[in-house]
């Protein structure tokens, strides 16, 4: 049986049998959610308060030692199922849903979350192996709510607005490509309203060459000796492989949290996406188009550094 369809079979039997994953799933059909137009771009705010627990997560060292890892088996519910891929990650239907089909795809090895090449090339095959969904990645310090377990996760294609914006061949003139060849390109753009990498090619091995130089250029530009901030999306559609790297500096804004003039919002590679998950009320209500992109400013890298990531990346 092909991936897709064992994962077709997971979801259906989760949302006959797991009384929790099936409530949620069937609250996210009756959520609110409204349109945002910024400059170049539409977001979608999801009204979604079970993701509390995940804007709210707390990630420092002391509290991830106090918790137990709700990705590592013996921790997790006894109705929760799972798909074995590749002898290295277990695939199950998560239970507090964004996506009308939400995945968790985790190591099943209790290893810290780093995008090694290793790790790349994984992705890269289970975009293959799961046309109709869209994995994200998220980076220990800027999104991730279990940065000490190693994870991807995977919605159903569709859903976010960014994946069919960033497609569009008038995006991407020759002066915005980094490097290109007749297999793919990598090229940078803020025309998007946030600035991003792209990579679309039909060789998986080019896509994973120009993802791997890229992490070590971002590193190089940020003086970091580990993972650069980063957010990814990745998927495969028809014969091409597309990843988007959303180069990050700081993992909230500086108005998080909650009262007046605060906003509970953590926002990671869904919401750079294109969608943006509001787990209060009063969030949802008054964010404006100024709020996102004076957020999106804060968090994502600023012009000297995208220059100084590009520079390293040619001479990587």
């Amino acid at each position: 049986m092909y991936l897709s369809e064992q994962i077709d079979a997971l979801l259906q039997r989760q949302l006959s049998s797991w009384p929790v994953a099936r409530d949620n799933y069937a609250a996210l059909q009756q959520l609110p959610m409204r349109s945002v137009s910024l400059a170049h771009s539409e977001v979608i705010l999801q009204y979604n308060p079970v993701r509390r627990r995940s804007s709210g997560a707390r990630v420092d060292a002391a509290s991830l030692a106090a918790r137990p890892c709700f990705l590592c088996r013996e921790h997790q519910p006894a109705e929760q199922e799972m798909v074995e891929w590749g002898g290295a990650y277990k695939i199950q239907v998560n239970p507090y849903p964004i996506f009308p089909a939400h995945l968790t795809i985790a190591s099943l090895d209790h290893v810290p979350q780093r995008l090694e090449p290793r790790r790349i090339d994984q992705m890269l095959q289970l975009a293959l192996e799961l046309p109709d969904w869209v994995l994200f990645y998220n980076g220990p310090r800027c999104g991730a709510s279990a940065p000490d377990h190693m994870h991807f996760q995977a919605g159903c294609k569709g859903f976010l607005p960014l994946c069919d914006e960033v497609v569009d061949p008038a995006l991407w003139p020759d002066d915005e490509l980094i490097e290109a060849s007749n297999d793919g390109f990598i090229g940078f753009t803020q025309r998007l309203d946030r600035p991003l990498f792209f990579i679309r090619t039909e060789s998986r091995p080019l896509a994973s060459f120009y993802l791997a130089r890229l992490q070590v250029a971002m590193m190089l530009a940020t003086g970091s000796a580990d993972e650069p901030m980063q957010n990814v999306l990745c998927w495969h559609e028809g014969d091409y492989y597309n990843v988007v790297v959303f180069p990050r500096r700081k993992h909230r804004p500086d108005c998080y949290g909650e009262g007046e003039g605060r906003f509970l919002l953590s926002p990671a590679s869904v919401d750079m996406g294109g969608v943006w998950t509001i787990a209060v009320q009063r969030d949802y209500d008054t964010l404006t188009a100024t709020h996102l992109q004076d957020i999106i400013n804060e968090l994502c890298a600023d012009n000297a550094t995208i220059v100084r990531i590009i520079d390293n990346f040619h001479k990587t």
